[in-house]
């Protein structure tokens, strides 16, 4: 699998570039920052994205969407399509400017993508936001986690929009993955799920 991140930005937050060997096409997930660099990144790999796919629609994932997509399909979950609709409505609690999108599409649980020579599935981890999902690559070859859980810590559940129990929920449906699962979280260093189960303190007492 081809896999490059750009996340030389404030908020040091990881925008995947993700492809099947020998395509010459990319997902992009959670382009908050500098559209420009990242599709730099893919042209440097001889690679051009075909959708831009969003874990959540926190800025600083999902701000640059739009500029970066134009042409290409956005897909978010609908509980955070509101983000770009009614920002209000949406009720991050915080100031959360999103560039427009011209063709912002929806997926839910379950879904499954076929995208860059890749079956993405669709795993809806609400808390962070009400739209949080996972992104599940290839059965089982990595997981994008966006802002669910990262190496040694998990996100945040206290946003005026996210939702204490529906993140233990999501945390709980996190662990029930392979241990061997590679993890590429919003922030941070990789991981997999089985060094998580093993040493992240926010998952003790979660099964």
């Amino acid at each position: 699998m081809y896999l490059d991140v750009f996340d030389r930005n404030p908020y040091g937050t990881n925008c995947w570039l993700l492809g099947a060997e020998g395509s010459r096409e990319v997902v992009v997930v959670d382009p908050g920052f500098d559209p420009g660099a990242v599709q730099g990144i893919g042209a440097l790999a001889g690679r051009s994205a075909v959708a831009v796919l969003l874990t959540h629609a926190h800025g600083d994932h999902a701000a640059a969407a739009g500029t970066f997509a134009r042409g290409i399909p956005v897909y978010v979950h609908p509980a955070d399509a509101v983000a770009f609709s009614d920002p209000e409505a949406w009720a991050a609690g915080f100031a959360n400017p999103l560039d427009d999108v011209e063709d912002l599409r929806t997926f839910d649980d379950g879904d499954r993508l076929s995208l860059a020579a890749l079956s993405i599935e669709v795993v809806h981890t609400p808390g962070h936001t009400p739209g949080s999902v996972c992104l599940l690559v290839d059965d089982d070859v990595v997981i994008c986690s966006g802002d669910l859980v990262f190496a040694g810590s998990i996100g945040r559940s206290d946003f005026s929009n996210s939702d204490p129990a529906a993140m233990e929920a999501s945390l709980t449906r996190f662990m029930r993955l392979p241990d061997d699962l590679d993890v590429l979280p919003g922030h941070g260093p990789t991981t997999t799920v089985g060094r998580e189960r093993a040493s992240n303190p926010f998952l003790v007492g979660i099964a």
